[in-house]
């Protein structure tokens, strides 16, 4: 799988043995000769001292390449550089700035910083996404320890980490406040295994942090939490960014609102449903420079009738003129949203998809929400509210709608006619994620041509092989329009009554999907054969509930290579096939992972595969109930 350490879209490591600079084809003369990974001349010569008084030509050209290579930020030119030759793949790693990591067991970590060394900031992803409906055992893995222990060493002067469905206890992030001086901001997306504790230490030690952004995580829950907000020292003045409302525990609210008040250059501020509408009130006085606000709770302290009015609210939003981006709404009591009236004009992201708020709470906020480009929203919003979406925000451009009720037999409040809406009404759409539970493939026909510029399309029909509601028919055509006359797609998610003649129209007009998400489809292995050959720049794809069998996953052995990754659960998959797969591409690690089984004997079917290339080798901290073949 190349780039099996890289998005696709983000800058890649480019460590595997044949790559780059192979000796293989492209070029004329010679063969390339593989670059050594810690940047040597592999066979060139020794370069020449800096030191000298007329250095030779080839030390010019590499300073003046290496010169040029600092203006070069896009993945994409990047990757192209580092694939020219040995001196400019030496270069690029040279000049690297960000290190990007999207499989944290794609490549041993000591590897990584031995190539990259000038590195200032680390973003790294570990876990499936489908940890993230609990389909991965308990302990699965995805440790940051080996990486910190790693990067403390290697990048002294390291800024920036971002980690994603990563476990990190309390030790590591002391681990992270020791390792670097300089340290500045701090992401956690759906991480788990740390507490206050651990934020104590961040928020204790590093003094020069800009940002901390808890998002979505999942944090311990202790007896007594600690009171880690004061933990900021008065020192820090520098804060831009803090999100924290993930973390379940109270907090110190006066230690909060001394921190805002001191932090002159904070802009995005998102806090947890502890704190009322009066709390939020008063935070927004400190930080009128805010642009992005999370709102906690959105209800008020004391019993309905005695608590705050709205009318004590509305202008607290009133003097926030520079609030673009609203969320939060956790425990909402939809009697203060006219409080929000005064800034929805200026919104250009609203996210209240913790709240579920109907069509009427809902119509009269969107309605005044003119400049809005994403909005993120429970399905209780219903058709009505979608409709009131599409007559109001022309310059939509992403829409997410989750499920309030994600079970297969639940009613759901949208359907066909509210993804209709939204096809004609918000004509710029880029991306889209609809759950629902009804659909017609004349709405879906209806948003390939009207939103022609859709790059995501992920439409979940959450009952297992839902026909078109009216006609009865398969959904093969709604998702053959969308494929065919989507051009700028690049991931795409179906379900649905799906026939292997979607995946035929998938195959063949899909040839800039990356990211493939099947639930409930297909009815063959021949589905999956039409993938594999036809969307020849997939990296990411994901499998439930389908039948396919050994066969199909054999169809993918001359393309896995090119993948970043492979999951397939609950379909119809062997120990066989998978050992098979195993055997013939030593290079892949081929994990199954098995139900409990009090017996412990090993069952024929496989119930989750996860497939992926790494230049590591198998990992070493698999739990008992994850094999590697």
């Amino acid at each position: 799988m190349s780039g099996a350490a890289e998005e696709a879209d983000s800058p890649p490591t480019h460590m595997s043995e044949d790559s780059p600079g192979s000796s293989s084809s492209g070029g004329s003369g010679g063969g390339r000769r593989t670059p050594d990974l810690r940047g040597g001349d592999n066979g060139g010569g020794p370069r020449a001292s800096s030191s000298s008084s007329s250095a030779p030509p080839d030390q010019v050209l590499d300073n003046v390449l290496e010169s040029v290579l600092e203006f070069l930020t896009a993945a994409r030119d990047r990757n192209a550089a580092s694939l020219v030759c040995r001196s400019w793949y030496r270069a690029e790693a040279q000049t690297r700035r960000e290190l990007f990591i999207g499989n944290c067991y794609a490549v041993d970590p000591r590897r990584a910083v031995a190539r990259f060394r000038a590195v200032a900031a680390v973003v790294l992803k570990g876990k499936p996404r489908f940890a993230d409906f609990s389909l991965l055992p308990d302990g699965w893995g995805a440790n940051v320890k080996p990486w910190l222990e790693a990067l403390g060493p290697a990048y002294p002067c390291l800024e920036r980490i971002c980690l994603k469905r990563m476990t990190v206890t309390d030790d590591d992030l002391g681990l992270v406040a020791r390792s670097f001086p300089g340290f500045q901001e701090l992401s956690l997306v759906c991480c788990d295994g740390f507490s206050t504790l651990g934020l104590a230490v961040i928020a204790e030690r590093c003094r020069h942090l800009r940002v901390l952004d808890l998002i979505e995580d999942y944090v311990d829950q202790e007896d007594e939490a600690v009171d880690w907000i004061s933990k900021f020292p008065v020192s820090n003045t520098s804060l831009e960014s803090l999100m924290f409302d993930c973390v379940g525990a109270p907090f110190n609210f006066e230690a909060l609102e001394a921190l805002v008040a001191r932090s002159p250059s904070l802009r995005r501020l998102r806090v947890n449903h502890h704190v009322s509408v009066e709390q939020l009130r008063r935070l927004m006085a400190r930080a009128p420079q805010l642009t992005h606000l999370g709102t906690g709770a959105f209800r008020p302290e004391a019993p309905q009738g005695e608590g705050m009015s709205v009318s004590e609210l509305a202008p607290s939003f009133a003097a926030s003129t520079s609030i673009v981006c609203l969320s939060g709404f956790q425990e909402v009591n939809p009697e203060y949203l006219p409080a929000i009236y005064p800034v929805c004009g200026n919104l250009t992201s609203l996210n209240v998809s913790f709240a579920s708020l109907t069509a009427e709470d809902l119509t009269p906020v969107i309605r005044q929400c003119h400049k809005l480009q994403t909005f993120w929203v429970l399905d209780t919003v219903g058709d009505e509210g979608l409709r009131a979406v599409a007559e109001t925000c022309s310059d939509l451009r992403e829409l997410r709608v989750f499920p309030l009720d994600a079970t297969e037999d639940s009613d759901g409040s949208v359907s066909d006619v509210g993804l209709q809406a939204i096809s004609e009404g918000c004509r710029k759409l880029e991306s889209i994620l609809y759950f629902c539970q009804r659909m017609t493939n004349a709405a879906v026909v209806a948003m390939s041509n009207n939103c022609p510029d859709l790059v995501v399309f992920r439409l979940c029909i959450m009952g297992r092989h839902r026909p078109d509601r009216i006609t009865g028919e398969p959904m093969d055509d709604g998702f053959g329009a969308i494929v065919k006359n989507c051009k700028k797609l690049t991931r795409l998610s179906v379900s649905g009554l799906l026939t292997d003649k979607a995946f035929a129209y998938i195959g063949q007009y899909g040839k800039l999907i990356k990211t493939l998400s099947l639930a409930f489809s297909g009815n063959s292995d021949l589905s999956l054969q039409f993938l594999f050959e036809g969307c020849t720049r997939l990296q990411k794809l994901e499998v439930r509930d389908s039948p396919f069998s050994d066969r199909g996953l054999l169809c993918g052995l001359d393309y896995f290579y090119n993948m970043r990754f492979l999951w397939m659960n609950s379909c119809r998959l062997t120990m066989r096939g998978c050992r098979e797969v195993a055997q013939r591409m030593p290079n892949l690690v081929v994990e199954v992972m098995e139900e409990q089984n009090e017996d412990k004997v090993e069952t024929e079917t496989v119930d989750k595969l996860y497939l992926y290339r790494s230049l590591a080798g198998p990992r070493g901290d698999a739990p008992p109930l994850v094999k590697i073949l």
